[in-house]
C-alpha cells in the first residue's frame, strides 16, 4: 500500500454482497477490508455500507452490529460514508414494506415506500440525472447507465438548507414509473441506490470518484 492509497472499510452486518463491493473497490484503487470492528471502522478513510433485503431487517442487522454508532459517529467528524441500494434506503427518516414502518437512521428525512411503477422490481440498466456539478458522476456521459436491483425507493426530497455555510445536498434522479432518488451527494455522506459494484466501467468511475474524495 502506497502512502496515497486509500483504506475502505466495507462494513460487514449480514446484509450485502460485500465480496463484490470488495473487489470493485479494490479496482478502483483503494485499500479494502471486510469487517464490522469498530475501531476499524470509525479509523478507515472510507466507510462503505452496502444493504441488500428488507429495510427493517438491515436496520436491526446494523444495530446489532453497531454500525448505526459508526455512520453517526463517523459523519459527526465529518468523515466519509458511502451507502449503497438498501445501505442508501437505511440513511432516510423511516422506510415502509409490506405495510411494516421501521425507523431509518434519519441523516435524511424522507420515506422509502413501493415503487410506483407497472413492473417491480426494478432489475436491470437505467440512466439518471445528475446535478451538473457532481462530484459523485464526474467523467460520465450523461447517457451512462447504472444497474438497479430494488422494489423500494425514495420518491420525495425535502431536505433544504438556507445556511451559506452549508452546501445543499446534490441529488441525482432516475425514473422507474414516477421519478425516484437514484444517488445524494451530502457533505461527507454520499449514497446510490444502483450497484456501482455490478455497473460495470460507469460504476467503476462511480467508486473512483469516491474514492479520490477520501
Amino acid at each position: 500500500m502506497t502512502a496515497t492509497t486509500k483504506k475502505v472499510v466495507v462494513f460487514d452486518y449480514g446484509f450485502g454482497n460485500v465480496r463484490s463491493a470488495e473487489r470493485a473497490l479494490a479496482r478502483a484503487g483503494a485499500d479494502v477490508e471486510i469487517t464490522r470492528d469498530y475501531d476499524k471502522a470509525m479509523n478507515a478513510d472510507g466507510l462503505l455500507v452496502p444493504g441488500v433485503g428488507a429495510f427493517a431487517a438491515c436496520m436491526d442487522g446494523l444495530r446489532a452490529a453497531r454500525g448505526d454508532w459508526v455512520v453517526e459517529r463517523r459523519l459527526a467528524g465529518g468523515r466519509p460514508v458511502m451507502g449503497i441500494c438498501v445501505g442508501m434506503q437505511i440513511l432516510f427518516a423511516r422506510g415502509i414494506e409490506h405495510g411494516v414502518e421501521a425507523d431509518g437512521l434519519d441523516e435524511w428525512p424522507g420515506t422509502v415506500g413501493p415503487l410506483q411503477a407497472d413492473v417491480v422490481p426494478h432489475m436491470g440498466w437505467n440512466t439518471v440525472e445528475a446535478p451538473a456539478d457532481s462530484q459523485l458522476f464526474a467523467g460520465l456521459d450523461a447517457k451512462a447507465r447504472f444497474y438497479f436491483v430494488h422494489s423500494y425507493a425514495v420518491h420525495d426530497w425535502s431536505l433544504q438548507t438556507h445556511n451559506q455555510l452549508i452546501a445543499a445536498p446534490k441529488v441525482t434522479w432516475s425514473t422507474h414509473g414516477k421519478p425516484f432518488v437514484a444517488a445524494v451527494e451530502n457533505g461527507a455522506l454520499w449514497a446510490t441506490q444502483f450497484h456501482p459494484e455490478k455497473s460495470g466501467d460507469a460504476g467503476a468511475q462511480i467508486l473512483t470518484n469516491w474514492i479520490e474524495t477520501l
